[in-house]
């Protein structure tokens, strides 16, 4: 048996893993990569192994970085099924047909603005049609059921607590001369966060693959996350500026928004207007409504007291076009909350055009960052940024939130290899850039845990 660590290996983005055992191969994940524009194109274009040879796919959670990539994977040939829990598989059915919908007006828009920029015009990976092909693909599985999804493979998942529907991946393997047991912890969220139940321990495994994207970092704590996020606002209502925060459409999205509901409740910032301007996050927030048998007791005693969690009376919902770009001529103060999470395509880099240049204004980070992104480029406060091939002085004010982190940090983590300590054997850590994935590694080592590997991408390893 052996492992190809096609994607997310000493990095964040693109997770892929393929499990080869007795002439079957099972991938895990097929998410895009997210970086240089060349590089991301080139990657996410030509998968690393056939997709006609791969016989089934486990998807962990709705997460582009994760499932983006998986109407490629059908394109090129995969037949098989994929299996993921409800929630994860109602989020995909809006998630991916949005992708191709950006992917088709990101390259519309750059081949007609920057044509005599380009080497050859910009052609989108997939189409709609092709992300409802891969959709019809789909199976769900519930938490806690477990299930045959290859002759002698059983997978259970277990809450991952990170997004809606986010899994951990039990795998029980019995096929001789293979007898093991391999957890896949997909993306692991934090204890104690608003919306969703906490992580959930699997039966101790034999092999863990196991994200490391705050393997050496320590999230700030949650206890003072409100204050600091209306400390921002209030500075900008100050300035009369407009406050631009870049935020992943699933999860982070509306934990951000529930926190603003209860600062607004609360009157601890004024009830300026704020604008979800994502057609995506829209549709994503309806779902989020179908599915409160995720949510932890605090949210669902929210439900029953104050009503929907993700709606008040100075939040508007933008889905239309012409009313994303009326925003951009309206005076602040004001706040819109925007895809994408690391500022690569959809309606944020518009919002960015036409004020990072402003010293109002301020861009709030409040996700993780990749290397070689626009997002990281503004988290790092560059004096300057290119935005749609054109270079912009980065005059707003830029803050950076962790506290909204969806991701386990570094104790997190420790607190859940622990817990799963028993019969393990081997760690391999994915999702995360190097020097956070060998830091903890280290620090496995230090705690006693045997062979803890950091792989490289495109590489196999024998388990």
């Amino acid at each position: 048996m052996r492992l190809l660590f096609a994607g997310a290996a000493r990095t964040v983005t693109g997770s892929q893993h393929l499990l080869e055992f007795d002439g079957t191969r099972l991938l895990l994940d097929c998410g895009f990569y997210q970086g240089r524009r060349r590089e991301s194109n080139e990657r996410n274009r030509n998968l690393p192994f056939d997709p006609r040879v791969v016989d089934a796919m486990i998807l962990s959670h709705a997460h582009i970085d994760h499932s983006g990539n998986i109407p490629t994977l059908v394109k090129q040939g995969f037949r098989g099924s994929i299996t993921c829990t409800p929630a994860t598989r109602d989020l995909c059915s809006v998630m991916l047909r949005d992708s191709a919908r950006i992917q088709e007006a990101d390259a519309e828009f750059i081949n007609r603005k920057c044509a005599d920029q380009l080497d050859e015009p910009i052609v989108p990976l997939y189409n709609e049609a092709d992300a409802v092909k891969a959709l019809s693909q789909f199976r769900t599985l519930d938490y806690h059921q477990p299930t045959t999804v290859l002759p002698g493979v059983t997978c259970t998942f277990l809450d991952a607590g990170h997004v809606l529907g986010s899994a951990i991946v039990q795998l029980d393997i019995d096929r001789a001369p293979d007898h093991l047991r391999l957890v896949f912890s997909g993306d692991l969220g934090r204890r104690n966060m608003a919306i969703l139940r906490d992580p959930e321990i699997p039966e101790p495994p034999d092999v863990l693959l196991l994200e490391s994207t705050y393997g050496d970092r320590l999230h700030s704590p949650m206890s003072g996350m409100e204050e600091q996020l209306a400390g921002v606002v209030n500075r900008t209502v100050e300035r009369k500026g407009k406050i631009l925060v870049p935020s992943f459409a699933l999860e982070r999205t509306q934990e951000f928004v529930y926190a603003l509901h209860r600062l607004t409740d609360r009157k601890v910032i004024p009830p300026i207007p704020i604008y979800v301007d994502s057609p995506l996050s829209v549709r994503i927030t309806e779902i989020f409504k179908l599915h409160p048998e995720c949510f932890d007791e605090e949210t669902r005693t929210f439900l029953t007291r104050n009503g929907n969690p993700f709606g008040f009376e100075n939040l508007h919902y933008i889905s239309n076009v012409e009313d994303s770009k009326a925003l951009n001529g309206q005076d602040g103060p004001l706040m819109i909350i925007a895809a994408s999470g690391m500022c690569e395509a959809g309606r944020i880099l518009h919002h960015l055009r036409n004020a990072v240049e402003d010293t109002k204004n301020t861009v709030l980070i409040i996700g993780f960052q990749a290397q070689h992104t626009l997002g990281r480029r503004i988290a790092e406060r560059r004096p300057a940024v290119k935005i749609f091939g054109v270079e912009r002085s980065l005059e707003a004010e830029v803050v950076v939130m962790d506290a909204f982190s969806a991701h386990a940090d570094r104790d997190d983590l420790v607190n859940f290899v622990d817990r799963c300590r028993g019969r393990l054997k081997k760690i391999f850590l994915v999702h995360g850039e190097e020097d956070q994935s060998e830091a903890f590694g280290k620090r496995l080592a230090d705690m006693g845990i045997p062979d803890v590997y950091t792989p490289m991408l495109g590489q196999f390893v024998r388990i």
